[in-house]
């Protein structure tokens, strides 16, 4: 009798640990997989110290992940300082934390053995950026090269990690990235690249809870991710995103990127 009652509060306690369960979407920068490799182990500890599930998701390129954030099918979301300034307007998204001791900047790549060492070199090129609303990546390098008369083809690869591996691979001069992504990528790859240009910096990605979430929801998730650099797996998994780890944020920290008054998406 004892063992079946045992047996049974097993099962409920099984079946009720996970009472909610929330999807984080990544936005797109790196392959699925990649994201997956980084992102799942955080998932995890959110899942663990929260006692909510929380699962991994992300969208076939960034255009699509606009696409879900309009849309509200993220109940939690990492996504770029541009996104932010529109999705926190509709359909209300609210920041909770941003990388610690950190800034965006975006950044032009090319291939380490050819002999461009300046935007100014890429005048008349097809380059390579991810999509045409990533911030830095995009926006901000392109600005930079408007800005200094330089006439360019743009060519929208779907990824960081496409840019950068097109010019590796001599199929564009040039591209645009991050320094976050070009830092995590396999030595491979990066050891084919150089830096030639950085963009200004400006506040950096937002994670961020969709309105239907509970104010003590968002809290425990806010919390869990503050505290994760707090420990040596923490640190780890923290390292693989080339981040340090992530402090509390206001939407007001977004104000910086609200100000270039970007239209591209409204």
């Amino acid at each position: 009798m004892i063992r079946s009652l045992m047996f049974i509060v097993t099962l409920f306690v099984a079946s009720t640990s996970f009472a909610q369960t929330l999807t984080f979407g990544i936005v797109p920068q790196q392959s699925a997989s990649r994201l997956a490799e980084q992102w799942t182990p955080i998932m995890d500890y959110i899942s663990e110290t929260t006692g909510i599930k929380v699962v991994f998701s992300t969208a076939p390129d960034i255009p699509t992940f606009e696409q879900r954030l309009a849309n509200g099918m993220y109940d939690i979301a990492y996504m770029n300082p541009y996104h932010y300034t529109v999705f926190s307007h509709q359909p209300g998204y609210r920041a909770i934390v941003k990388a610690k001791d950190k800034q965006i900047r975006g950044i032009i790549v090319a291939r380490k053995n050819d002999p461009i060492e300046s935007i100014q070199q890429l005048d008349n090129s097809k380059l390579a950026f991810p999509s045409p609303a990533a911030f830095a990546a995009t926006i901000l390098t392109q600005s930079d090269l408007n800005r200094a008369a330089v006439n360019y083809e743009a060519d929208y690869v779907s990824s960081h990690d496409s840019v950068y591996l097109g010019v590796a691979k001599g199929f564009y001069p040039a591209g645009g990235g991050v320094m976050r992504t070009f830092l995590s990528l396999p030595e491979v790859i990066k050891s084919q690249l150089k830096l030639i240009w950085r963009t200004a910096p400006y506040t950096p990605h937002a994670i961020a809870v969709h309105p239907r979430l509970t104010t003590e929801t968002a809290e425990k998730v806010q919390s869990a991710l503050v505290a994760l650099d707090s420990s040596q797996t923490g640190e780890k998994q923290l390292a693989q995103l080339s981040l340090k780890g992530f402090v509390n944020a206001q939407d007001r920290d977004w104000n910086d990127v609200r100000k270039l008054n970007i239209t591209i998406l409204d």
